[in-house]
């Protein structure tokens, strides 16, 4: 982490938004965003739900550097695109 960084961090109100879930996780996550098991027959298909979700946070008007100092990524979020 660069000083610039560092100080916003240090001095700046926010949060560090954490969106790599465990895949473990994953499956009672989505039944908290109302998607059941029953609706994704592969590894895949849940990981496009997730991919989904991560999206509409993302792309949230709210989320801005106003609010979020940082985000922790996950490896297939980062494969990803977002809207093209």
């Amino acid at each position: 982490m660069d000083k610039k960084q560092l100080k916003r961090i240090k001095n700046r109100k926010g949060f560090i938004a954490a969106l790599d879930q465990n895949s473990s996780r994953i499956p009672d996550i989505l039944k908290k965003y109302g998607i059941s098991e029953v609706e994704y027959n592969s590894e895949e298909e849940m990981y496009n739900f997730v991919h989904e979700m991560r999206t509409r946070i993302i792309s949230s008007p709210g989320f801005t550097s106003e609010h979020i100092l940082g985000v922790i990524l996950s490896e297939h979020t980062m494969n990803n695109k977002i809207k093209g």
